[in-house]
C-alpha cells in the first residue's frame, strides 16, 4: 500500500492525499474522463482515450496522487512535473482535477498544498501554471488565495465548448522563500 500523509495542516475536508497506485485506475478514470469531456478546464481533447489519459495522467508525470474522503471513495487526483525539460526542469507543474460530488469542500485546496510541499521535496524551486483558463473563475480565486502570482494572460489561449476562445492565465509561485 502507498505511504499516506495527512491532509495539510488546518484542512477540515477530512480527505487523505496518497501517491497514487495501479489499483486506483478504476476510481481515478472516470473522474478524468468527467473533466476531459466537459472540456472547461484542461486543454485535452474531450474524447480522449482511456490509454491516452492514463499516458498523460499516470505515465508521463513525475508523480500522481489521489484525494480519498473518509469512506476511502477517491475524490480528487493531481500530477505533478517538470514544466519544462533541462534547464527549466526545477520549475514544475501541476494539474488537478475534483469530482463534481466533492466540489466546494476544499479538496482543491487540500491537494495544491499537498503538490507545494510536494514539490519542495522533490527539489522544485518554483511552481507554475501555464493554462488557468479565464473562465474557471474558482480554480483562479483558489490560486490567487494559495499565494500564485498571475504573470501573464494568453489572449484567447483557450477554445472552450461554450464561450469561445477565452483567455487563459499563467500562473506561478516561488517555493524558495
Amino acid at each position: 500500500m502507498p505511504a499516506r500523509s495527512a491532509p495539510p495542516s488546518g484542512s477540515d475536508t477530512g480527505c487523505t492525499i496518497r501517491a497514487f497506485a495501479p489499483a486506483d485506475w478504476e476510481a481515478v478514470w472516470p473522474v478524468l474522463r468527467n473533466e476531459f469531456r466537459s472540456g472547461e478546464s484542461h486543454p485535452h481533447d474531450p474524447a480522449i482515450g482511456i490509454d491516452e489519459a492514463h499516458q498523460a495522467w499516470i505515465e508521463a508525470p513525475q508523480a500522481t496522487f489521489v484525494a480519498e474522503d473518509r469512506g476511502g471513495v477517491i475524490v480528487g487526483t493531481y500530477l505533478i512535473k517538470p514544466n519544462q525539460p533541462g534547464l527549466g526542469a526545477h520549475v514544475c507543474n501541476c494539474g488537478y482535477i475534483v469530482a463534481p460530488e466533492a466540489r466546494g469542500r476544499g479538496i482543491g485546496r487540500a491537494m495544491c498544498a499537498h503538490s507545494l510541499a510536494e514539490a519542495r521535496r522533490l527539489g522544485y524551486r518554483a511552481m507554475q501554471y501555464n493554462l488557468v483558463v479565464a473562465t474557471n473563475t474558482g480554480a483562479k480565486a483558489l490560486w490567487d488565495r494559495m499565494g500564485f502570482s498571475t504573470v501573464g494572460r494568453l489572449p484567447g489561449a483557450f477554445r472552450h465548448p461554450r464561450h469561445g476562445f477565452v483567455d487563459a492565465f499563467v500562473m506561478f509561485r516561488d517555493l524558495t522563500e
